[in-house]
């Protein structure tokens, strides 16, 4: 089964009136114009390795990763930011994008951050943190004023809003969540909830404040394509299970932390991609599925398709 395309992953105007226009708008208002580059993770650097599957995953997804043959990866890690030039020394959301070639030669993707927890419950809401946080001229900052406002609107997403991702000491040393509740479906047809997240097999570590601001501007890539020098980076995937009544159409709460939970696979990366620039342009989508693997009733997942793809014709035509 080809991959879910991205143009045919929702319907915009039957989820919000939102317009993934608007969302990129904003984005650029809060981050600045930076032509050529994503809208969000604007830098990045992509490795590539082996994601091998444990087998736990195959009684529950027909997905071809999933099962029991080792397949070719490339990870792409970024910040959240829209600014290229940002540094990485600080507390913001890091992304790491994860695809995946299949054993029949189709592709699927994994989109997943430094974050629990999505800052909204839907792309109106998203829309409207954007124009919360867009930087005051006067400080450079955003408004408390207008952030407190916002949050005010929407007492259920403080917890999300509020998270502070910690500086890590690597991309080696961070989890990373896909947030949204995916559904996988076997050769039977049962439908089993699941939410995402890789672990790093180095641990979690992070710096402190004044070990963030002694670091260099970019610190992150550089110090991963050291790491990577030494040896293999490795991830483990973390699955989920989620049971009757776990919410799969909001991305802001979490699930109960008794929920079961599997090894789906071990991502290996050994270095990195030999053409940086050509997967470096490549669009990377939360919805870039497989067979085995469906869009839950999130109407966020859907919308970032619609996002990512506006913010991909804008940064082609800009070259």
């Amino acid at each position: 089964m080809p991959s879910t395309p991205v143009a045919a992953a929702t319907t915009e105007t039957s989820i919000a009136p939102t317009t993934a226009a608007e969302v990129v708008d904003s984005m650029e208002r809060m981050h600045g114009k930076h032509p050529g580059f994503r809208r969000s993770g604007a830098r990045g650097a992509c490795f590539t390795g082996t994601f091998t599957p444990t087998g736990e995953a195959a009684a529950l997804t027909t997905a071809g990763h999933l099962q029991d043959i080792p397949v070719p990866a490339v990870a792409r890690f970024s910040n959240s930011e829209g600014n290229p030039a940002a540094r990485d020394g600080v507390p913001v959301a890091r992304g790491m994008a994860v695809r995946f070639a299949l054993p029949d030669g189709d592709e699927t993707d994994l989109i997943a951050m430094t974050v629990p927890l999505f800052v909204a419950s839907n792309p109106r809401q998203f829309l409207d943190l954007t124009e919360a946080l867009r930087p005051d001229p006067a400080t450079g900052g955003p408004d408390p004023a207008k952030v407190q406002a916002y949050l005010g609107a929407h007492p259920h997403l403080v917890e999300a809003v509020t998270q502070c991702p910690p500086v890590p000491v690597s991309y080696a040393t961070a989890a990373y969540w896909a947030v949204h509740a995916f559904v996988w479906t076997d050769a039977a047809g049962n439908r089993q909830p699941v939410r995402y997240r890789w672990e790093p097999e180095a641990g979690r570590a992070e710096l402190s404040e004044e070990e963030a601001a002694a670091r260099t501007d970019h610190y992150l890539t550089d110090e991963l394509r050291e790491r990577l020098g030494r040896g293999p980076v490795v991830y483990t995937l973390r699955v989920q299970l989620g049971e009757d009544g776990d919410p799969t159409d909001d991305p802001s709460v979490a699930w109960p932390q008794e929920r079961t939970e599997i090894t789906a696979g071990r991502l290996e990366l050994t270095g990195p991609v030999d053409d940086q620039r050509l997967w470096d342009t490549q669009r990377f989508s939360p919805v870039r599925l497989t067979d085995g693997i469906e869009l839950s009733d999130d109407p966020v997942l859907a919308f970032r398709a619609n996002a990512y793809a506006e913010s991909y014709r804008r940064r082609s035509r800009e070259g």
